[in-house]
C-alpha cells in the first residue's frame, strides 16, 4: 500500500510558509505598534509631570511661601514641560490631546469657562465650612461642630444630584449654550447671598444650595458643548481636557482661598483666624469667578462649526 507522500509534502511547505508570513507580518506589526506606545507614554509623563508640578506649586504657595524657590521651581518648571509637551504634541502623527482641535473657538471657550466655574465651585467648599465652624467669640464666627457643618452643606450635595435631570432638560430645549452660562449665573448669585447673609447657619446654607445647584446645570453641559464642536475621533480627549481644566479651576480656588484667609487674621486665644472682610472678599471673588464663566461661554458661537471627522485636518472621503 503506497501514500501520497508528494501532496504531504506540498501541504506541509505550504502550512510552513504560512505560519512564515504570519510570523514576519506579527514581528512587523509589533516594531510599527512600539513608536507609537513610546510616543503614547511620552505624552501621558509630560503631561502629568508638566500639569503635578505647577499645581503642586499653586496649592503649596501659601504654605511654603510664593517668592520661595521650591515654589517658584515647581510653577516655573511645569510650565516649562508643558510648553515641551504641546511642542511635541503638535509634530506628531498620533498625538495624546489634538491641540489644533482645542484651539478651536467653541473649545477653548468652554474650557476656559470649566476653570472659572471650578473656582467657583471649589470656592464655596473651602470657605464656607471654614466660617461654620468659627468660634461665636469673634462675633461673626457660627460656632458650629464639624458635624454640624458638615449637615448644614449637606442639601447642597443633594442638590447637585436633583438638578442633574433639570440640567439635561434645559440643555434638549434650550441648548448647551445657554445652559452652561445659566449654571455659572446661579453659582454667582449663590455666593452673593453669602456676601449679604452669613450671620446664621441656615443662610449660608441657602448660599451653598444656590451654588451647588448651578454648578450641577452647569458641569453637566460642559460636555455636551465640547462634543458638539469635537470631531468624533478627538470626543474623548476633548471630554478628558474639560474635566482637566474643571481639575486646574478647584485647585488655583483652593491656593487663592488659602492665600486670602491666611493674609488678613485676628487674634483668639493665641490662634490666627481669618477675620470677617476675608470671607466676604473669598465670597466676592468667587461670584466674579463664576460671572466671568457665564460672560465666557456667551462668546462660544451659536452653531456647530464645520469640522474635521478625523486628525490631521483631513475631511474623510
Amino acid at each position: 500500500m503506497t501514500f501520497p507522500t508528494t501532496t504531504l509534502t506540498s501541504n506541509d511547505d505550504d502550512s510552513s510558509e504560512a505560519a512564515t508570513d504570519v510570523a514576519t507580518k506579527n514581528a512587523a506589526s509589533s516594531r510599527s505598534r512600539f513608536p507609537f506606545i513610546a510616543g503614547l507614554l511620552v505624552a501621558v509623563i509630560g503631561l502629568a509631570v508638566g500639569i503635578d508640578s505647577a499645581l503642586i506649586g499653586v496649592s503649596k504657595g501659601s504654605e511654603w511661601g510664593w517668592t520661595s524657590g521650591t515654589t517658584v521651581a515647581c510653577i516655573l518648571g511645569g510650565l516649562v514641560v508643558l510648553l515641551f509637551w504641546g511642542w511635541y504634541e503638535l509634530r506628531v502623527t498620533s498625538p495624546l490631546i489634538d491641540l489644533r482641535t482645542s484651539e478651536h473657538r467653541p473649545i477653548l471657550l468652554t474650557n476656559i469657562a470649566a476653570v472659572l466655574i471650578g473656582f467657583g465651585m471649589m470656592a464655596q467648599s473651602i470657605v464656607v465650612p471654614q466660617l461654620l465652624q468659627i468660634p461665636e467669640a469673634t462675633g461673626y464666627g457660627l460656632g458650629q461642630s464639624i458635624l454640624a457643618a458638615g449637615l448644614w452643606m449637606a442639601p447642597g450635595g443633594l442638590m447637585m444630584m436633583l438638578f442633574s435631570p433639570v440640567s439635561s432638560t434645559m440643555i434638549t430645549r434650550f441648548g448647551a449654550r445657554v445652559t452652561l452660562s445659566v449654571g455659572a449665573v446661579i453659582v454667582s448669585a449663590g455666593y452673593l447671598v453669602a456676601v449679604l447673609l452669613m450671620d446664621a447657619p441656615w443662610q449660608l446654607m441657602v448660599a451653598s444650595i444656590a451654588a451647588c445647584s448651578g454648578v450641577s446645570v452647569a458641569y453637566a453641559a460642559m460636555p455636551t458643548l465640547i462634543m458638539g464642536n469635537t470631531p468624533a475621533a478627538d470626543a474623548a480627549s476633548g471630554v478628558g481636557v474639560n474635566a482637566l481644566m474643571r481639575s486646574v479651576g478647584t485647585t488655583v480656588a483652593g491656593a487663592v482661598m488659602a492665600a486670602i484667609l491666611t493674609s488678613s487674621a485676628i487674634d483668639l486665644g493665641g490662634t490666627a483666624i481669618p477675620d470677617e472682610a476675608a470671607f466676604r472678599i473669598c465670597f466676592l471673588i468667587g461670584a466674579l469667578a463664576a460671572v466671568a464663566g457665564a460672560l465666557v461661554v456667551v462668546l462660544v458661537p451659536h452653531h456647530r462649526q464645520a469640522r474635521p471627522e478625523t486628525r490631521g485636518g483631513r475631511r474623510p472621503c
